[in-house]
């Protein structure tokens, strides 16, 4: 039994999550629940046993110095909350942490305790993962859900992946096999240039996320970090011409699948956000942004080991990279596998032509 001492009762809460490692593409997911435990100045008040979970030879711990003294700091994963003021105040329960190496059911039980001790009402998991889609445009982001009730109330995709998955696509079961509203968002980051940070797919997140529970959320310097991001990638690609060719190649195709998206309820979903940032409509406060307003040229590319130089790299061919007929790889560059032995696109989001079928 769960017992939480010092949390007041919280007002309609919703379980935010994201985890970094295979399902974190660019650090995107995991960047915007940071986000919103920055600006809303959260309080952990519960951290998970880093010893049941993870294998500190995959995950080590860090040492750091507080006033001559050495202390450490071991991987684990964090609850905080956070309350959104205004007419119709809320709260947020933020989890963050990284996917656990070992006993994922134990860990998400674990999780799904806290969610019902503090009446969570839905559960709401970012993910992002390395797919077919240029800088240039606006990042897709799906909501996918297990609840065929709740895909038809709140425009969602319902799941029908079959294949390997990561803690987000087991937490998003445990929730429906608990009865909890659960819904995963994914964002598309761009193959070619998947390292952190990237802040144009953390602010699409945060967007969709804002209309998905109907909080308006401060993006503090996230839309201009957005667009210097969107800048530096454009100058990067520009110093190689098969580069930008490719890049050309997937601005059309994106072009060509996003003519009928071009259509009234997409637009009447873009002139309610506006409205809602222009008159400070809801919960939140904070200035305004959006995703398509541009991209951190402060993140790291990238590198050429042969010349040191930053650049994203030569492009796969159309019809053999990721999304083009084989599945794409792990979120994190880092990891081990080749695009045909990483995680699916449909389990992390699917690119432009290729919908996700599963969280």
């Amino acid at each position: 039994m769960i017992e939480l001492e010092g949390v007041p009762e919280l007002i309609d809460p919703v379980m935010v999550a994201a985890f970094e490692g295979w399902n974190d593409a660019g650090d995107a997911a995991s960047t915007a629940v940071a986000h919103l435990d920055r600006e809303w100045k959260g309080e952990v008040f519960a951290a998970l046993d880093a010893e049941d979970y993870y294998d500190f030879q995959v995950n080590r711990p860090t040492v750091y110095l507080d006033g001559g003294a050495r202390k450490i700091v071991w991987p684990t994963t964090r609850l905080s909350v956070v309350r959104i003021g205004g007419d119709k105040p809320r709260d947020l329960v933020l989890v963050r942490g990284i996917e656990p190496s070992m006993r994922w059911r134990s860990f998400c039980n674990e999780i799904l305790g806290f969610a019902h001790e503090l009446g969570v009402e839905m559960v709401v998991i970012l993910g992002a993962l390395l797919g077919d889609t240029p800088h240039t445009r606006p990042v897709p982001v799906s909501g996918i859900t297990s609840d065929p009730a709740l895909a038809r109330t709140m425009d969602l995709e319902e799941t029908r992946y079959e294949g390997p998955t990561g803690i987000v696509g087991i937490l998003q079961e445990a929730c429906t096999h608990a009865g909890v509203p659960a819904v995963s968002l994914w964002a598309a980051v761009p193959h070619y240039v998947s390292q952190p940070p990237n802040p144009k797919a953390t602010l699409a997140l945060l967007n969709r996320l804002e209309d998905l529970i109907g909080l308006r959320i401060p993006l503090g310097e996230l839309p201009e970090d957005a667009r210097a991001w969107q800048l530096g990638v454009d100058q990067l690609a520009s110093e190689d011409s098969e580069v930008a060719e490719y890049v050309q190649t997937l601005e059309e195709a994106r072009d060509t699948a996003d003519l009928p998206e071009a259509s009234g309820e997409a637009i009447a979903r873009e002139f309610e956000r506006y409205l809602r940032r222009r008159d400070g409509g809801g919960p939140g406060g904070g200035p305004g942004g959006h995703a398509t307003d541009g991209t951190d040229a402060g993140g790291s590319y990238l590198r050429d080991p042969s010349s040191g130089r930053t650049r994203p790299p030569s492009p796969p061919r159309p019809d053999t990279g990721p999304g083009g007929g084989q599945e794409p790889g792990p979120a994190r560059s880092d990891r081990p596998g080749t695009p045909s032995e990483g995680p699916e696109a449909p389990e992390d989001g699917g690119t432009d032509a290729d919908p996700p079928a599963e969280d």
